[in-house]
């Protein structure tokens, strides 16, 4: 009998839902001449097939940087800039022709190959090229005549679209012409950028020799909003780079996502795959720069309850959270918060307030085994301690089994609770000893250490009052006494 794994399948089931989210939507794809001549480019133009078969409207734009000066050096010619920018004589236009001309041939051939046990087998890809851009010359700076470098004037968007519409992929490089006549050398972060913003596309795609966007220290930047993004790209050319990949997609990306480009995702032209697990995951590989983040914390309504059952159910199961029926959940949704990730519930917590003796229970937190490394732990106890803070809370507890070092470094103080056989309005506790916990709720928003206080631990009565049934009838109401009932967190 064949081994079976059953990887593919769940690979393939959870791209499910960003197959259909990108279906029919209009992506613009930045290679850079790096990438192109890279070893894993083969795979690339693979992957880009993949993109079309699956019903994306594509539009690739090239780069020729790296090609353009090889022919230069080739031709003993010295490269000359202005402000970072190349000045493009008439000397340079022919070897810049030449270079790209080399490039859309190559490109367009590696797109049309549908040979037999091949990743495009029976594709059958139109690649279209044509004058879709009109560009103008940058003219003179500072005495210095840029001569063919030029600029964009305007996109003849309605063109592409028919191409579009055809099912066709639009490959645009980087020389374009103008109403005279002439031919001019843009750059291919402008005509990417512009291309995504003319065509209202969802993305826009650049490729970089490393995962991403790096910081100082060199770990990926995961995600990243215009503002960071400018401040990160002003820190590299501060330090001298002005041409990597990284930068050149950078100042794309903020300035495309800032008119309407709505995420900007850059990734490596060296790793195999990485355009597909960037699109078809859920926390992709490389950097995005976003308008509006893909995560988002917010009070759950009762449509997110299903998620809520699926994080909850195996903490349950492991006795580390209290069992929550769905009719338990649906009466006390109100009291939840969650962290949404691409329509994932990823974490939760409740709060649950004790207006009279003004306390809060923080309860049933859970985070999902994949993010449990990274901080959003920490961004819900800051949104309950917010909540709490509005509520005009002054204290919040919990009452943990596992957690109480990651509840004690975050300030809160541990405390004896004897009372676990309680039966309150939720019904029951978990079956280890839980910790009592308790943390202040300071109204400047700062966590701090509170004053020592008694936890008062008698029989419990049948108070209406769940809190006071927990504790009995005896409750300290000094600034150095207090109480409080937490169920689990």
């Amino acid at each position: 009998m064949k081994e079976r794994s059953t990887e593919l399948v769940q690979g393939f089931r959870h791209s499910v839902p960003y197959i259909n989210a990108h279906r029919g939507k209009t992506f613009v794809i930045m290679l850079g001449g790096e990438a192109i001549e890279h070893e894993n480019f083969s795979n690339i133009v693979n992957d880009i097939g993949l993109l079309h078969s699956l019903g994306i409207r594509l539009v690739v734009v090239y780069g020729a940087r790296p090609q353009i000066d090889a022919n230069l050096a080739q031709h003993n010619y010295e490269p000359i800039y202005h402000k970072h920018t190349r000045v493009t004589d008439a000397h340079t236009l022919e070897l810049v022709k030449q270079a790209a001309g080399l490039l859309q041939l190559d490109i367009t051939a590696r797109l049309s190959m549908s040979l037999n046990n091949t990743p495009l087998q029976g594709a059958h890809i139109n690649v279209v090229s044509g004058n879709f851009i009109i560009a103008q010359p940058l003219g003179v700076d500072d005495g210095i005549d840029y001569c063919h470098s030029g600029r964009i004037r305007r996109i003849d968007e309605e063109a592409i679209h028919r191409q579009l519409d055809s099912n066709a992929i639009v490959l645009i490089g980087p020389v374009a012409v103008s109403v005279t006549g002439e031919s001019f050398n843009l750059t291919s972060e402008e005509v990417a950028t512009q291309l995504a913003i003319k065509l209202k596309a969802e993305k826009m795609i650049g490729f970089c020799s490393s995962q991403g966007v790096t910081d100082a220290e060199g770990n990926i930047l995961s995600e990243l909003f215009p503002n960071d993004a400018q401040k990160r790209l002003e820190e590299l050319e501060e330090s001298g780079d002005y041409h990597s990949g990284t930068v050149r997609f950078l100042r794309g990306a903020v300035k495309g996502c800032r008119s309407g480009v709505r995420r900007s995702h850059l990734i490596s032209y060296q790793e195999d795959g990485a355009l597909v697990q960037e699109l078809f995951s859920r926390d992709g590989i490389g950097t995005q720069i976003v308008m509006e983040s893909a995560e988002q914390v917010r009070r759950a309504t009762i449509n997110d309850i299903g998620g809520i059952l699926e994080l909850i159910r195996p903490l349950e199961q492991q006795g580390i959270l209290v069992r929550r029926s769905r009719e338990q959940l649906e009466m006390e949704i109100d009291k939840f918060t969650i962290i949404e990730r691409d329509n994932l519930t990823i974490a939760c917590a409740a709060l649950y307030p004790f207006l009279e003796e003004k306390i809060g229970e923080m309860a049933c937190v859970a985070v999902h085994p994949d993010y449990r490394s990274s901080s959003r732990g920490e961004m819900l106890l800051q949104r309950v301690e917010n909540q709490a803070r509005q509520m005009g809370l002054k204290k919040l507890f919990v009452l943990t089994t596992r957690s109480i070092h990651w509840f004690q470094e975050r300030g809160f103080t541990r405390r004896r609770s004897t009372c676990c056989r309680c039966r309150n309005r939720r019904c029951t506790t978990t079956s280890a000893a839980p910790k009592f916990c308790w943390r202040i709720c300071n109204p400047s928003g700062r966590g701090r250490l509170p004053r020592p206080f008694i936890v008062y631990s008698v029989a419990c009565s049948r108070s209406a009052n769940p809190l006071r049934r927990w504790v009995g009838v005896r409750m300290a109401r000094s600034n150095t006494a207090s109480v409080a009932y937490s169920e689990s967190c």
